[in-house]
């Protein structure tokens, strides 16, 4: 089976050695995914809705990349800095995926790799081909 990368410029994807993305045969798995801006700087800095609406633009985007689309989500992990304010990235997290419902999880972090990172979202698809 074939194994296709997604790469997306980020100065983490060498340094650490991974892909944004990677599809092998009609799975493809998006790795944690943080809200940088496309100036490689964080997005919305203290705003937890708008870094989770950003982090999931970069997961679609991938996605889309790696040839499935939003609707083959199939999970979705986000990592907060702050559980008590998990509702904000549910908001949008549910904008997002509100007729697909993914299987999903919100678990507590220490930290991020940024201090002001306040999410991190990974996604698995499978796409119906």
């Amino acid at each position: 089976m074939s194994r296709q990368n997604v790469l997306t410029g980020s100065p983490y994807e060498d340094s650490i050695g991974f892909s944004r993305a990677a599809r092998v045969g009609n799975f493809i798995a998006v790795s944690g995914t943080a809200p940088i801006a496309p100036d490689g700087s964080t997005a919305a800095p203290g705003d937890l809705y708008k870094q989770t609406l950003r982090s999931l633009e970069i997961i679609e985007s991938v996605i889309e990349k790696a040839g499935g689309k939003r609707s083959d989500v199939i999970r979705t992990r986000l990592f907060l800095t702050d559980i008590k304010r998990w509702e904000e990235a549910a908001r949008a997290h549910g904008e997002f995926f509100s007729s697909i419902k993914p299987a999903c999880s919100f678990v507590e972090v220490k930290g991020l790799i940024r201090e002001d990172w306040l999410v991190e979202i990974e996604a698995d698809c499978a796409i119906s081909e």
